[in-house]
């Protein structure tokens, strides 16, 4: 008996036979000749290595080998069955999943949203959210966790080519933040030369800290810094005591109590911008693709633009 896997189209074929009676029924149910149908039948039989179809005057019979193997047969159609069933699910996305991987300040604002409309419209796929920091979303991508993942990148740092950019989601600007008592906080822009002399708050171990320094350094200062915190809730409760003024990402400071001012700073010297990526050589599953939809749909409303 050979040890050769058996083909499965000549195990449905079996099937079929068993089901129609004869091998000329079977032929004309596939629009084949009875001969062809023959010889796949006897070659089934080779592989196997038992005869399976006893041939006879009024016809042909099965086995009990023949029968029984009939028998996985059928059990084989039904396993195709089932996964053609739900291949069609998720192609027409009552069936799926999503992972993604993003970051905190877009978790909070846009990425909401985003699931809000994808679920209105495919309420069956589920989609899974991580919230790290950027080199573990770039790990996370790389190691294949996600399917998907939101990024940032500046003007002086873009991410790197080894992570192919699907698109380009927002551009954010970097904002001033005042306390509400400021002399500056009733404008809408302020140039940065001109909190030069302010105590300034920023973030520890974080890319806006460097972000603060570099513009700064652009506008002819150094900032006196006086304050680190760890977050920007943190950072939001600092400036509304009026302890300093700081920067952070306009979605960073969306929620801010009255005592904390928003203003632009003239030039727009450190835009944001955020990505939304894949592995480019990932092919992306019906329900990844109608995410994408959803991102971009969403990002590019008046609200994010403002």
């Amino acid at each position: 008996m050979s040890s050769a896997p058996y083909n499965v189209d000549r195990l449905l074929l079996l099937l079929l036979v068993s089901r129609t009676g004869s091998l000329s029924a079977a032929a004309d149910e596939l629009a084949l000749s009875t001969s062809a149908v023959s010889q796949q039948m006897s070659k089934l039989e080779r592989e196997v290595g038992l005869p399976l179809v006893v041939r006879h005057p009024k016809g042909m019979r099965l086995t009990d080998a023949g029968v029984r193997l009939s028998a996985y047969a059928l059990r084989i159609d039904n396993a195709l069955a089932a996964a053609r069933n739900d291949m069609a699910a998720f192609a027409t996305l009552e069936r799926g999943e999503v992972r993604i991987a993003t970051f905190p300040t877009f978790a909070a604002s846009v990425m909401p949203k985003v699931l809000l409309h994808f679920h209105d419209l495919h309420p069956e796929v589920e989609v899974t959210v991580r919230s790290y920091r950027l080199d573990r979303i770039e790990e996370a991508l790389e190691r294949r966790e996600v399917d998907l993942a939101t990024l940032w990148d500046y003007p002086w740092a873009p991410i790197g080519a080894e992570i192919p950019v699907q698109t380009t989601l927002l551009k954010e600007p970097t904002m001033l933040l005042l306390p509400a008592g400021h002399p500056l906080a009733r404008r809408r822009i302020v140039d940065l030369e001109e909190v030069a002399g302010d105590r300034w708050i920023t973030r520890s171990s974080h890319p806006v800290a460097s972000v603060l320094e570099r513009i700064c350094r652009e506008a002819g200062f150094d900032p006196h810094v006086v304050f680190e915190a760890n977050d920007y809730q943190e950072l939001l409760g600092m400036v509304s005591a009026g302890l300093g003024v700081a920067i952070a990402p306009r979605l960073a400071v969306r929620s801010h109590g009255p005592e904390v001012k928003v203003v632009a700073i003239r030039g727009n010297p450190a835009p944001r911008r955020i990505l939304l990526a894949k592995l480019a050589e990932r092919v992306q599953s019906p329900a990844t693709l109608a995410l994408v939809r959803s991102f971009r749909t969403v990002s590019g409303s008046k609200e994010w633009s403002r």
